[in-house]
């Protein structure tokens, strides 16, 4: 096993480098604050040149990346072009909302996801197991941001229950979100993830209730409880792991979206306005942190594999 996280870390760190040559050359294709600032109030020519000489954006690109690339590994992300604040500080000050709100999504939809795959997987064919299946195609169908408008467009405007922006009320004690504001932006999250997830497991849960030793167990007498929640449910670990392990890097590109149409203030909030800005440390790090995810998500999955199911070996 630690043969196999060394080797996988190895990959991981080539396949870091290379996307973040792939994410610094699509930015210099989309062009630089410079230019922005070009096209608003009259600036003259000199005081633009020497704006891009102190950002370092009048060298050739790979200058530019190299420069990034030894600034980073020395754990220095730069500084905003837009606010003049490091970036290090900026993602820390958006991180824990980011964080709340989708482990609270993730948790809510592997609760709905898991629960209800399994039991319409035991009623399969009943009304039921059609109701929660036609519920999870739904889900999964319909578009977070539409989910989002019409939660808005209910709850916020016609009955004015819940808040449509950001994540507590002016003045209140405390840096973390308040409930009230997480309720619908946890609700749209939670609901696409649930849809797909839930006829995964659902599928998985089926092909164990169809083995052999589930059979014999049922056929010794052992109560439907055991059979389900001590022999099948350990034997769906896997494909519920593969779940998490899928989810939890789509989680953060989806949260750019719903934090956008929420003003909810985390990581994708900070992205979008970054993107629009065209503010290069800012999104450089955001790529590199969304690359670190997906590939820190697909080695824990692994590792866990092994230690759910003892035939799972790596080498």
């Amino acid at each position: 096993m630690t043969r196999y996280i060394l080797k996988r870390t190895g990959i991981a760190l080539v396949t870091l480098l290379g996307i973040t040559v792939i994410d610094f050359l699509l930015m210099s294709l989309i062009g630089n604050p410079i230019e922005i600032m070009a096209g608003g109030p009259k600036v003259s020519l000199t005081v633009l040149a020497q704006k891009a000489e102190n950002l370092g954006l009048d060298k050739p690109i790979y200058i530019q990346y190299f420069n990034w690339l030894k600034a980073t590994l020395h754990g220095d992300f730069g500084n905003s072009y837009k606010t003049y604040e490091p970036v290090a500080n900026m993602i820390l000050s958006h991180l824990k909302p980011t964080l709340i709100l989708n482990g609270t999504a993730l948790l809510l939809s592997l609760l709905i996801a898991a629960f209800g795959g399994i039991y319409s997987a035991v009623h399969q064919h009943y009304r039921r197991d059609y109701l929660i299946v036609s519920g999870a195609f739904l889900g999964q169908s319909i578009p977070g941001f539409f989910l989002a408008m019409i939660l808005i467009y209910f709850f916020c405007i016609r009955l004015g229950w819940l808040p449509s922006s950001g994540m507590r009320e002016l003045g209140s004690p405390g840096s973390g979100p308040q409930l009230r504001y997480m309720i619908l932006p946890v609700i749209v999250l939670a609901v696409s993830m649930a849809g797909s997830n839930l006829r995964y497991i659902r599928s998985a849960v089926l092909e164990i209730l169809n083995q052999d030793y589930i059979r014999a167990a049922k056929g010794k007498g052992l109560g439907r409880f055991l059979v389900i929640y001590k022999h099948a449910l350990r034997a769906s670990l896997i494909p519920i792991v593969t779940v998490i392990g899928m989810e939890i890097p789509a989680l953060f590109g989806g949260s750019i979206i719903i934090e956008q149409l929420f003003s909810f203030p985390g990581l994708g909030l900070m992205t979008m306005n970054a993107i629009l800005a065209r503010d290069y440390p800012v999104v450089m790090a955001m790529c590199l942190l969304s690359a670190v995810i997906v590939l820190a998500a697909n080695l824990l999955t692994d590792i866990v594999y092994a230690l759910v199911d003892p035939r799972v070996q790596y080498r």
